[in-house]
This record gives C-alpha cells, structure tokens and sequence, in this order.
C-alpha cells in the first residue's frame, strides 16, 4: 500500500517536469503527506495537464458523504477496473501524483521500522492515480470535492524485503499515454501500468518521527542506523 508519502519539490521544478500549467497554488514543502490532506496532482483538461490540489482519499460521486475517502487512499491495479469505487474513475478520471519518496514499514507490530523510498532518479516522480468529483446533494450543495486515489500493486524488486504492495511509479514516457482521455479500454490501461512502471527503486530507513504526521520536516527523510 503507500499511505505516507513527500511531496517537497518547487512547484517550478514540478510544472516543469511535467510540462503542466497552474494556478496560483499556495503550495510548501510536505515531508509527510497523510490521508485526507490536499495534495498536488496533475489532470488532463483537453489538450492540457494541469497543476491542480486533490483531497488524497477518493470519494465517489456516489457516496452518500466524504468520510469514505479516509479508505479508499489506495486502489489496487489487480481490481481498479471492477471495483464500482474506482471503475468509472479509471476509465475517465487518470491523474499522476508527483512525489520525491514514499514511506513503509517494516518488522513486527508496534515495533516496526520505516523506510523512505525514492525513484532512481534526483527529482519528483509519478503515482499512477485516479480522481473523482462529489457534491452533496442531500443538502443541493453546489461545492464540489475534489479526490484522488494512488494505484498499487504487488511489490517488486528489493521493495519486497520491506513490504509486499507498492504504489505504481510511472516511467515518464508513459504519462500523457495514462492521461489521455481518449485512452478508455480497461485492457490496454493495465497494460500501462504493468510495462511503465518503475521498478528500481532506492531506500534508506529513517527515523520513527514519521509515524506522527505532525512531524513535517527534512529531517523525516534523512537516513538513520536501524
């Protein structure tokens, strides 16, 4: 699963790498980004990516309230095209996640140690996700919610010494192929998933501080003695 993540590059360096417009976001560092907060995505507006904020947990358009986004963070790549939470998302609704790292965990309950993970390469990379749009419309609200859910799948590599699920990084050649909206056959969207995924991937352990979400600074990421 990915349930912390980093989100710490310039919103520069990210407009640039992933060639996106924006807005005026009021974007700062996140050294430990948790369930339910805002957090930068990328999504397809026609012939445009743009730099837009996603409240992570993915709330369906037919849900009857938000809490339910508290536990749809992560949607595995086996099901997302089954699922009735994810189905619709996945065939219309693809975003990518920028991130500099993720957190997991590993060892024996209450007593486990966490990793930071990054790609094989200095800079942000891309979660695989979904978004989806919501309003109330018990109260006839007119504010739409906006989520996002991070795709998983089995471990590879040396990750599965830490944990046996990960998020999907994908290969940068393969983002306008996730984002484009034209793209809208079940087979040929895993098929992106499994050949533009990112397996080489570094980590380091760090320090339990990260286990506190209030605990948000560069010293979550910094490598510590197991």
């Amino acid at each position: 699963m990915c349930g912390r993540f980093v989100q710490n590059s310039p919103l520069h360096t990210v407009q640039q790498f992933f060639d996106a417009e924006t807005a005026l976001l009021d974007l700062v560092p996140n050294y430990n980004v948790a369930p339910t907060q805002k957090i930068l995505s990328i999504v397809n507006h026609g012939h445009k990516n743009r730099l837009e904020t996603l409240h992570w947990g993915l709330v369906p358009f037919w849900a009857r309230d938000i809490s339910i986004g508290s536990r749809m963070i992560n949607a595995r790549a086996e099901t997302v095209a089954e699922k009735p939470s994810f189905r619709t998302a996945f065939k219309k609704r693809r975003c990518l996640i920028p991130a500099d790292g993720f957190y997991e965990w590993k060892g024996e309950k209450g007593n486990k140690q966490p990793y930071y993970i990054t790609g094989p390469w200095v800079g942000p990379f891309a979660f695989a996700g979904l978004w989806e749009k919501w309003t109330d419309k018990e109260r006839h609200e007119e504010t739409v919610y906006k989520s996002c859910t991070i795709i998983t799948t089995a471990a590879r590599g040396s990750i599965r010494e830490i944990h046996h699920r990960m998020p999907v990084i994908l290969s940068p050649e393969f983002h306008e192929k996730w984002l484009n909206a034209d793209m809208r056959d079940p087979k040929a969207l895993k098929i992106i998933l499994r050949e533009g995924m990112v397996h080489d991937l570094k980590y380091h352990p760090v320090s339990k501080i990260v286990n506190a979400v209030k605990n948000n600074d560069p010293s979550c990421i910094e490598p510590t003695a197991v």
